[in-house]
């Protein structure tokens, strides 16, 4: 996928964005290249300038006789909306890039496949997660494999790996990383973010401008196209409030008082940010073994570079001996956990774990077998015995179901901490292969 590549000098107390030509190593890329050769309709799902467009074409270029056809040019958008069911038809590949915006097409789609049910039909993109949306219609069960696009990885970022996920359920705790990265250059990256336009600029007041315009334009196109909102200062004070409380509970009465908003229209504003792939809600988990779990989601902020600049954090006042920066790098490691899910060959789902005593581990990792990964996230440079405190009680519950827990740290070296618990630094999770 063609974009702006960037390598960091990690013995620099800033990272220094070098630009030059090169391709992104997209692992969408070849996953969609994958279900086309077997599956009519293929959507790849994500938020605005994640790179879809460019992913798309990128994959077009693989395929002779394809057709693109972009619904953000107004006079395409009038066409899909006139004749739908002239506008789907093609031999080849066609290519309807934010098809969320004609969602009347899906039926013609549907019609099309099932006449001709040969895979590798339709390529579709959307900056909202298209067949959740409650007025669409139930167009594409079986016929279509959805993939999801988030903000670059740090492994699409710096051509690594990106294997934590793998990694760990293959070998458990017989993985080890040393590096040369500390908590300054953990910061830098989180707050660098992985949108691409994003990362291209250097930091300071140009990535500032886009973060700012990002949200701006979020409110005013993206949200509303899928509803009516009367007061958008609302949403963007919501989001605010989001990014406060990134990597915490989503408590939905602390979050309306703090917004001034009720129950009902929270939750409405919660979807909706979900929707458009700004939030992602990680699930409670719990087991019989382990039944006072509570069930109340965390917040994620799907690029911790927004997140970042929606609580005015800035690289030099990270770094204020006093700077709360846990959080922003919890959400930027429970991040990259996300993304590796949707490549990784493990079947795991994403969960965090507290209970009423307020015993937490910050990402809960089951395996479609039923072994789990536990993951805490620490900002600091080096580990203590009690920051596995709550990997140890999953693992007194779990027995040999615990396959091992992780401590995610600031510092440069791996070290054991007894039986199936290890302490790795947070490049780990691009770092390891699987």
């Amino acid at each position: 996928m063609r974009q702006t590549d960037h390598r960091t000098d990690v013995n620099c107390d800033n990272l220094e964005i070098v630009a030059e030509e090169n391709l992104y190593p997209r692992r969408a890329e070849t996953m969609a290249l994958e279900a086309l050769s077997d599956t009519r309709v293929v959507v790849v799902n994500g938020a605005r300038q994640v790179g879809k467009s460019t992913l798309a074409r990128s994959i077009l270029n693989a395929k002779s006789g394809a057709k693109e056809l972009y619904l953000d040019d107004p006079a395409v958008l009038d066409a899909a909306r006139e004749d739908p069911v002239g506008f789907v038809r093609h031999d080849e590949l066609l290519l309807i890039d934010e098809v969320q915006r004609a969602p009347e097409l899906l039926l013609p789609i549907k019609r099309e496949v099932d006449r001709d049910p040969r895979p590798g039909r339709y390529l579709l993109t959307g900056s909202a997660r298209l067949l959740d949306l409650r007025d669409l219609p139930d167009a594409l069960p079986g016929r279509a494999e959805t993939i999801e696009l988030w903000p670059l990885s740090q492994g699409e970022i710096d051509s690594a790996p990106d294997g934590f996920v793998d990694a760990v359920f293959r070998r458990g705790a017989d993985v080890d990383l040393s590096t040369t990265l500390g908590k300054r250059d953990y910061v830098s990256r989180a707050l660098r973010g992985g949108y691409p336009e994003a990362v291209r600029r250097d930091p300071g007041r140009r990535r500032a401008r886009f973060f700012d315009s990002y949200v701006s334009d979020l409110i005013t196109r993206d949200v509303r196209q899928l509803t009516d909102i009367q007061r958008p200062a609302e949403m963007r004070r919501l989001l605010s409030v989001v990014a406060a409380r990134m990597g915490g509970l989503a408590v939905t009465q602390a979050l309306g008082n703090d917004v001034g908003m009720s129950r009902v229209t929270l939750s409405r504003y919660l979807d909706l940010l979900e929707l458009v792939f700004v939030i992602k809600r990680i699930p409670a988990w719990s087991s019989n073994l382990t039944t006072r779990a509570i069930g109340t989601p965390k917040l994620l902020v799907v690029d911790s570079g927004l997140g970042g600049r929606l609580i005015g954090m800035a690289p030099e006042r990270a770094m204020e001996p006093t700077s709360a920066v846990r959080p922003l790098l919890k959400n930027f490691a429970v991040g990259e956990i996300a993304r590796q899910l949707t490549w990784a060959d493990e079947p795991v789902q994403l969960f965090h774990y507290r209970d009423r005593d307020k015993i937490e581990v910050d990402a809960v990792l089951e395996h479609a077998s039923g072994d789990l990964v536990g993951v805490e996230i620490k900002a600091a440079e080096t580990v203590r015995r009690d920051d596995f405190d709550g990997l140890r009680h999953l693992q007194s519950r779990l027995g040999r179901r615990f396959l091992a827990g992780f401590v995610l740290y600031s510092g440069q070296e791996s070290l054991s901490f007894g039986d199936r618990l290890k302490a790795l630094p947070l490049a780990a999770l691009w770092r390891l292969s699987p």
